[in-house]
């Protein structure tokens, strides 16, 4: 799909409400809402929302300072200090014809809500851009240029295909009608990750399209330690389980081939040891993605040449992290597979709508 047209705003321009559910974000919520309060949209029709996860660092008190430059600034309690609850809670009190839901890591470009709301208006149920990945210490930029790679997150277009306006299965900082959570109600409180991936494939099965526009830009900072980047790959791979029983269509091939890889170790492993398989079973498959880490690692690192040390690693976790994370997620919800949830609660905004 060519780049779309960037047409003027419409006269009637809509309220919108920008949704920040957060936790613990000290080193980044203050560059992060210095974006949002620097938008060339009005600012009368413009409101931010921090739902704050019960923040023990100060992100609420800074949060908290920004109302002495943008009074429509609101902090609200987000008990469950999850992303899904305080997105719930956010939505239940936001003004907004358009709502946009943001996260503490990154920084708007300054017409990220005007673009995106000319983009709604032309037509769309859902748009949002390609993620800037930056990364402030070689080991950051590591993992920036891992997550940026096919290589390392496969054919995820909002991270991939900086340069394309398409239509994708998910974007990461969407900007949604506020009609359309209406129709599709709350995120799953259930899902501690993974949720937008869930919230947006809901989206299309109900016929909705989302659009990546190659000229709605934002930068996502990227996780500063390998045992960061960890942590949020496996949280990936153990709650995609939870997706993959709620709505098995969701998933696509990519997103088994970390499992596959690291079940095809582990069982060539054991099976090694107990002579069932040669001992050069296990050792052809380590040896043949590492092969092909080191070359993936050199091509990706050839405009940032310190960071190729580092990157065999952050592609080797990117992959076993979620891999593992998926088998333990497995074995966790492995008397799930008949709770699909299949119909949500009234969301907040539902329930708002009934008693105006």
């Amino acid at each position: 799909m060519s780049q779309t047209s960037n047409p003027p705003l419409h006269p009637d321009i809509p309220f919108v409400s920008v949704l920040l559910p957060i936790r613990n974000e000290a080193r980044f919520i203050r560059r992060c809402l210095d974006s949002v309060v620097a938008q060339d949209y009005p600012a009368e029709r413009m409101e931010i929302i921090v739902a704050d996860g019960m923040s023990t660092d100060g992100t609420r008190e800074i949060a908290e300072s920004f109302k002495s430059v943008f009074p429509a600034i609101r902090v609200i309690d987000n008990p469950g200090r999850i992303v899904p609850t305080g997105l719930n809670a956010a939505i239940a009190v936001a003004r907004g014809e358009i709502i946009v839901r943001f996260h503490g890591h990154c920084e708007l470009a300054h017409d990220y809500v005007s673009r995106s709301v000319r983009h709604l208006q032309t037509g769309g149920d859902a748009v949002g851009g390609p993620l800037d990945t930056i990364g402030e210490t070689v080991v950051a930029r590591a993992i920036a240029i891992g997550m940026s790679s096919s290589f390392g997150v496969g054919n995820s277009a909002f991270r991939t295909s900086p340069g394309r306006t398409l239509y994708a299965d998910t974007v990461a900082f969407p900007a949604y009608p506020r009609v359309v959570l209406e129709r599709l109600g709350p995120f799953d409180e259930e899902l501690v990750g993974n949720q937008d991936d869930e919230y947006n494939y809901r989206l299309r099965k109900h016929g909705g399209r989302i659009l990546l526009a190659a000229d709605v830009r934002a930068k996502y900072f990227s996780r500063s330690s390998l045992r960061s980047l960890w942590r949020q790959y496996f949280q990936y791979g153990y709650w995609k389980v939870r997706v993959l029983q709620k709505h098995p269509r969701q998933m696509c091939a990519r997103q088994f081939v970390p499992v596959l890889f690291v079940s095809a170790l582990f069982l060539s492993l054991i099976a090694a040891l107990f002579s069932l398989l040669p001992a050069s079973m296990p050792t052809g498959i380590a040896a043949s993605y590492l092969l092909v880490n080191l070359f993936a690692s050199a091509r990706a690192s050839m405009t940032d040449r310190p960071t190729f040390t580092i990157l065999p690693l952050v592609f080797a976790i990117l992959h076993v992290s979620y891999g593992v994370g998926f088998l333990k997620g497995l074995i966790a919800f492995r008397r799930r597979w008949q709770l699909r949830q299949s119909s949500l609660p009234l969301s907040p905004i539902q329930i708002a709508a009934k008693t105006r």
